[in-house]
């Protein structure tokens, strides 16, 4: 099994490419579903997630070819074509490897008004159910049944969705996108309330309405989707990866150092830049780029998780590692998931102090980290090693990197060019 091997206490300093956003693409991939047309997908990230899907695609019938994978280039072009479906089952070898799966739910049960999946896998960061994707499946008229660790859902007559009107009783990312796709084939209109605001949300609306779609309401808590009897195919570049973004800032800050990630939409990342401006970096636009500055040691902030526009979940981690450096005691609060903070004790095993009470972590910033073997347990904790691996004094070995191929394009590559010693070993 692949580890990566850091030698700690470089300054980072240059330009690193940030490549398509992650909970993009798992979202754009699933709507060639909707149509028999091609749809053409740019600046798609080469992540193990994306390729997981693609043959979960294949799965179903849908062809995929894949262009623009020369050796030194970031990102491809996938275009996918579900001319014929021929199976309307995910099933639970591959839905397992990858949570994300439960997002071809919708628009298989949109396209040919039935869909069984395998109740999904994925980082084990906390209780994620889908009861609000089912709940909000159901709303707009479809039958539900689990059964056997699969969820069943038929619209009427196997035929199409008439569509309906469901408030969320608490904001979901993936359960907006999932009744997203089911409605816009729906035979009527649905309305979707307290919908997720995510910048992934608006990404995911603007291809469907590149598609044909009707959606009213984009970028606000309610989404007005009129069904349309087709979708055609289109070609649609996935927006940059915010949380890659933030990492790669957080890398600038614990290095002491100044990145310039280029494509990274500064818009889009509200709630992080106001959080790295807090520590006392400097974030600005430059050209094509958002330069990240370090100014001294990272000041003490307080942070809490929350939906968008909040700060986000994915971005908790990183910032931990960062802070673990920082000059005082800050203070993370999770509210989305649960089990998020398994990184602790290995961050521990490098010289952090943090103390862990209940959904709370204090964070007292030490002088130094020191290296040493550490174990992912998630996607984002990966990075929070890393971070800490950059700045540590020492050699350290951070395992499980499987974790980080599913979320982080070609990172060694990209942290190499801008000055740290990094690279990725083979046990066989």
């Amino acid at each position: 099994m692949d580890q990566i091997v850091i030698r700690g206490g470089h300054t980072l300093k240059g330009r690193i490419p940030i490549s398509g956003a992650k909970n993009s693409a798992l979202t754009l991939l699933p709507c060639a579903l909707l149509t028999d047309e091609p749809l053409t997908l740019r600046n798609l990230p080469r992540l193990a997630d994306v390729d997981g899907f693609g043959h979960l695609l294949n799965q179903f019938g849908i062809s995929t070819t894949i262009e623009g994978s020369n050796p030194g280039d970031f990102g491809r072009v996938m275009t996918a074509r579900a001319n014929k479906i021929t199976s309307t089952v995910a099933p639970y070898d591959i839905v397992r490897k990858m949570r994300a799966s439960i997002l071809v739910l919708g628009p298989m049960l949109a396209r040919a008004g039935e869909a069984t999946v395998s109740l999904p896998g994925g980082c084990a960061i906390g209780n994620r159910p889908i009861d609000l994707h089912l709940k909000a499946l159901e709303a707009l008229g479809a039958e539900i049944e689990l059964a056997a660790g699969y969820v069943k859902a038929v619209a009427p007559n196997k035929g199409r969705l008439p569509g309906g009107d469901y408030t969320f009783p608490v904001v979901s990312v993936g359960a907006t996108e999932n009744a997203l796709m089911a409605a816009v084939l729906a035979s009527g209109t649905s309305v979707l309330r307290n919908a997720a605001r995510e910048p992934e949300i608006v990404d995911l609306c603007n291809c469907l309405v590149a598609m044909g779609a009707k959606i009213d309401g984009i970028g606000s808590e309610t989404l007005t989707i009129e069904g349309v009897a087709d979708l055609h195919g289109a070609t649609y570049r996935v927006m940059s990866d915010r949380i890659e973004a933030g990492s790669y800032a957080c890398a600038a800050i614990i290095t002491g150092g100044e990145l310039d990630l280029v494509g990274a939409n500064i818009d889009e990342m509200e709630a992080t830049v106001a959080a790295l401006r807090e520590t006392g970096a400097s974030v600005e636009m430059v050209g094509d780029a958002m330069r990240v500055s370090a100014n001294g040691r990272p000041k003490a902030i307080t942070l809490s998780t929350a939906p968008y526009p909040g700060f986000a979940t994915d971005m908790q981690a990183q910032f931990m590692a960062m802070l673990a450096l920082g000059d005082g005691a800050s203070m993370l609060t999770e509210t989305i998931f649960e089990n998020r903070y398994m990184h602790v004790p290995e961050l521990a095993r490098m010289g952090a102090n943090i103390e862990v009470r209940g959904r709370t972590a204090v964070v007292r910033g030490v002088d130094k980290l020191v290296g040493a073997e550490v174990m992912a347990t998630d996607l984002r904790a990966s990075m929070s090693l890393i971070l800490a691996g950059l700045a540590a004094e020492g050699e350290s070995k951070v395992n499980r990197v499987y974790h980080l191929d599913r979320g982080y394009e070609r990172l060694e590559e990209k942290l190499e060019a801008v000055g740290a010693d990094i690279e990725r070993v083979s046990d066989g």
